[in-house]
């Protein structure tokens, strides 16, 4: 696996003492975000098309740290937007490190050699960087040629100076098996610590609506590519059972409080894919939540979603109560043959609900009003 023993070992006790204390909910990964503002502007992105307004807001360094103290989650992942941008992204991570969090800051590298001096390699801290597939792949899906190259390059002066380094890979529909298997090789050659995969999740709001894959066609992508993947010694940072549960072998509900986000916005509701309301502090988000109301069969939304977000969180959860289950999945890998697990029923869900302008203008407002402060940083150095 592509995750240190160590980093297994804590989390692995941490989700042991939950179980052992009753605790039906309790977070894995803080999805951290603070801010929303790119450099890129992807066709597959959800997350950037809000107005300049609240793209220049930005969380600050006490709020980063604050948010990671109030949830109490072992890892936390800094998304966004792109966090580079941030003027004060270094302060953040040390800080996170300080509290003994095991960090992984995700960003597509356009900025990383320019601002790697500003980091320095810790077995606490992992670049997680933006690749979905080869030149040619992940050029067409960032929309912008180029990127590819620089993250590359990006990679290696990382490693270069002692950094782990993980790139996340989203698989869109028209993904080749036979490519990305190629793909996978090229960049494990480059020393890379491990791959972060998942299929896209079809955000109401991203310019490219055609090329999100439903479950079954998620199941059929994953199964190919891991078998072209046997012996090929490839590292994923993902817990086995989760990516058997990509493979259709496992039937998962998603865990969407395993995976907590706080943005500028505040603690969002429900989950890191779907923003339909905001809670002042973490434990306002856990107990206000209406939890049944979402995920697989409870939400149309919900309808095709497999990502790691949602997912992975119940995967660890399974591997802790059923630890030979996982040790099975890990010598074994996923299974891509036979039939596959039941799916969840969608006869119940409730129909979508589409919020998102009612979100943004209330937070208009409320920055028109001083509510979420002036921006603290400007979009870039």
């Amino acid at each position: 696996m592509g995750i240190p023993l160590h980093q297994q070992a804590r989390v692995g006790l941490y989700v042991l003492r939950q179980h052992l204390a009753g605790h039906k909910r309790y977070p894995l990964v803080l999805m951290l975000e603070p801010l929303f503002r790119c450099n890129l502007a992807c066709a597959g992105c959800g997350k950037i098309d809000y107005p300049d307004a609240i793209l220049n807001q930005r969380l600050g360094v006490d709020e980063c740290l604050g948010a990671a103290a109030e949830c109490g989650a072992p890892v936390v992942s800094i998304a966004g937007g792109e966090p580079l941008l941030h003027r004060e992204i270094e302060a953040i991570v040390a800080g996170l490190i300080a509290q003994r969090r095991y960090v992984y800051l995700c960003t597509n590298a356009l900025l990383l050699e320019k601002k790697l001096d500003r980091f320095r390699p810790d077995p606490y801290f992992t670049w997680s960087i933006h690749l979905d597939g080869d030149r040619g792949d992940h050029d067409k899906s960032v929309c912008q040629a180029g990127t590819y190259d620089r993250a590359v390059a990006a990679i290696l002066a990382a490693k270069a100076k002692g950094f782990r380094v993980n790139i996340n890979c989203t698989l869109f529909g028209g993904a080749n098996p036979d490519r990305f298997a190629g793909f996978f090789d090229t960049v494990m050659a480059m020393g890379l610590d491990g791959i972060t995969v998942s299929p896209g999740y079809a955000y109401e709001r991203a310019p490219d609506q055609a090329h999100f894959l439903n479950r079954k066609r998620t199941k059929q992508l994953f199964r190919d590519l891991f078998a072209k993947g046997r012996g090929r010694g490839w590292q994923f940072s993902q817990s086995p059972l989760f990516l058997d549960f990509l493979a259709g072998n496992q039937s998962y509900h998603c865990t969407p409080w395993g995976n907590p986000t706080r943005n500028v916005f505040g603690w969002q509701r429900p989950c890191y894919l779907l923003g339909e309301g905001y809670a002042k502090t973490y434990r306002e988000l856990m107990d206000d939540t209406d939890w049944d109301r979402y995920g697989t069969g409870n939400y149309e939304k919900c309808a095709d979603c497999m990502v790691h977000s949602g997912y992975e969180a119940t995967a660890v959860a399974d591997s802790v109560r059923r630890p030979w289950k996982a040790a099975i999945a890990a010598l074994r890998g996923p299974r891509t043959t036979g039939a596959m697990a039941a799916e969840i029923p969608l006869e119940a869900q409730r129909p979508a609900q589409f919020v998102f302008s009612r979100h943004v203008e209330e937070s208009l407002t409320r920055i028109g009003n001083g509510g979420l402060g002036e921006p603290r940083a400007t979009a870039g150095d």
